[in-house]
Order: structure tokens, then C-alpha cells, then sequence
């Protein structure tokens, strides 16, 4: 069932000190090959014009990615999603130029959106930030062209959006198709609040099997689970209830991409991204008196994952 088109329109208003993301990632099925479209809309914290900005990236197997940024380009509240020169992002289309990439592609239903923050947080604006994958299982169709050669996408892919006050002090994000309607969404995060900033991360986990999720509550549940963002690998792993979850997530550095970019508030920030990760996931529940393995995934090549940090020596 298609989620409500509210899930992709502005949530901006005009206050400062907001950001705003919308983007999406896939694989083509053929090739091996990653893509990321990234889209913000950033409002300083000084009153300073809103504006728009965003980057493309092609990640080949076996070779670096390909990258281009567009913008900064003036926005404003009323238009109803991203748009700036060149760069729009819709609910099923997303169609931008930018440099030596352009791209032309469809994105397909997806599956009910899967709230890796509470719903609440999303609708009611009360966390520093919140997340959620509007369209966890989208099929990603169309063309993108670098440096002149057309490419035809057409594999698995997922749009999702962030909205908030910032970025996180540090962070890690997991996105794992694991196949037939089953995906796992991992974020772990340290809040850039004071006070907070030298706290363990909290993880934020929703694992869609069989149509079920779990686990029920992400944001209770999310003291649970341990995580330590970290350059090229980390792992998440958690209990709740009779089921646990490992994650083991890592980044080859030879299809990883690092791109730096700034806060509402000026702040820099650093993420390291691949859309060629590696994960193994193994999903457990507990038959006493022992732990017994239900589903184990290994995705080689196909996961989409990042790591950030304030760190700007990591470029």
C-alpha cells in the first residue's frame, strides 16, 4: 500500500536553523553498480537565505566513484519539494544535470514506509532530528549518464528523508535489502546536544521480515543496541525480546566516496559513503537455553552505508 504523499513534500516552513534531506540509493541488478542522490535544503541558524544543494555519485564495482555537487541555489517554503536549476526530486521521479553526471530515473512503490524513528517523531518534529525510509523496497528504473556514456539503472533501491535541527555528532547508517519485501534500516547516532556529546551512540533499528517489525518500539528499544561508528567497519548488535540482531557492516575504501558539508549553524561535517558496502546479518531468537539462528543475509557489494564524523581529516 502507497504511503501518503505527505512522507515527500517540504516540511520546511521558513524557520531558521532547519535541515532538510531528501535522498535515494540503489543498485543496478546488471552491473553491481551503486548510485546516491542526495538533496538538502538548509536554512542557517543566523537568518541567513535558505538554500538548496545536493550532490550525485555513481560507484562502479572495482572502481572510484564518480561525484558531482549542484547548487547553492535560493528556496523557499512554498515550493512543494526539491527543486532548484536543474535538480528536481518527486515522489516517483527524481531528474537533475550537474557537471558530468545527469540522470533521468523512476522510483517504484516500495512497500509501506518503515519508520526507523517513532512515527510521532516524524509527524510532531520533537526530536533534534528523525528519519524515515519512505519507500524501503522501491524499484529504481532509468538512465544516468557520465562523462557522456549512458548507464541503465534498473535494480533495487530505496528514498528516504531526514529533518531536524542538524547532523549528528557522529553517526553510522546501514540500508540492507535483503530481498523479497525484507530490509533492514540502521542508525546510530550521537546527538550534537550538550551534555550528550561524549554519550555511546544510540541505535536506531527496524528490521521489516516476512512483513512484520521489529522491533515494535525503535526508540525504547534503542538503548539496547550497541554500536560504535567507525572507519571502514562497525557492527550493531541487540536484544529485544527473545530476538537479537548483529550486523557487521563494512566500507571498501577503493568505492567509498567522503564528501564534507556544513550545519544550519556553520558546523562542518565529514560523511564517508558507499553505495557498494558489505554486510552480514544474522537475526537470532532465544529457544532456551540457547541462542538459535533464524536468518542469516551476507550482502557483498549491495548494501548502502555511511559513517560521519566532525572529523574533517578523514577526507
Amino acid at each position: 500500500m502507497m504511503e501518503p504523499v505527505d512522507l515527500h513534500r517540504k516540511r520546511w516552513d521558513g524557520r531558521s536553523g532547519r535541515l532538510e534531506v531528501w535522498y535515494t540509493t540503489a543498485t543496478d541488478e546488471a552491473t553491481g553498480t551503486g548510485l546516491w542522490l542526495h538533496h538538502e535544503v538548509v536554512s542557517p541558524t543566523d537568518g541567513a537565505p535558505a538554500y538548496g544543494h545536493g550532490w550525485a555519485a555513481v560507484f562502479p564495482p572495482g572502481r572510484p566513484p564518480t561525484y558531482e555537487r549542484f547548487g547553492p541555489h535560493p528556496v523557499e517554503p512554498s515550493t512543494p519539494g526539491f527543486a532548484v536549476p536543474d535538480v528536481t526530486a518527486g515522489q516517483d521521479s527524481l531528474h537533475g544535470k550537474t557537471g558530468r553526471l545527469s540522470w533521468d530515473l523512476a522510483v517504484g512503490d516500495g512497500g509501506a514506509a518503515l519508520y526507523t524513528f517513532p512515527r510521532w517523531a516524524w509527524q510532531n518534529d520533537v526530536l533534534p532530528a528523525a528519519q524515515v525510509v519512505a519507500r524501503p523496497t522501491a524499484r529504481v528504473t532509468g538512465q544516468v549518464r557520465v562523462d557522456g556514456e549512458d548507464r541503465v539503472v534498473d535494480g533495487p533501491g530505496a528514498s528516504a528523508r531526514i529533518y531536524g535541527h542538524g547532523n549528528a555528532e557522529r553517526w553510522a547508517w546501514l540500508h540492507a535489502d535483503l530481498g523479497g519485501g525484507d530490509v533492514l534500516e540502521v542508525v546510530s547516532a550521537v546527538s550534537r546536544r550538550a551534555g550528550m556529546r561524549h554519550l555511546r551512540p544510540l541505535s536506531f533499528v527496524q528490521l521489516r521480515v516476512d512483513g512484520r517489525e521489529w522491533p515494535r518500539h525503535p526508540l525504547l528499544a534503542a538503548p539496547l543496541f550497541r554500536a560504535e561508528p567507525a572507519l571502514l567497519e562497525w557492527t550493531v548488535t541487540g536484544v529485544a525480546g527473545r530476538h537479537r540482531l548483529t550486523a557487521q557492516v563494512r566500507l571498501d575504501p577503493a568505492e567509498s566516496l567522503a564528501l564534507d558539508y556544513r550545519d544550519p549553524d556553520g558546523s562542518p561535517a565529514v560523511c564517508t559513503n558507499s553505495e557498494r558496502a558489505s554486510a552480514v546479518v544474522v537475526l537470532e531468537r532465544w529457544d532456551s537455553p540457547r541462542w538459535t539462528v533464524r536468518r542469516r543475509w551476507h550482502l557483498d557489494g549491495t548494501a548502502h552505508a555511511e559513517v560521519g564524523t566532525r572529523d574533517l581529516s578523514v577526507q
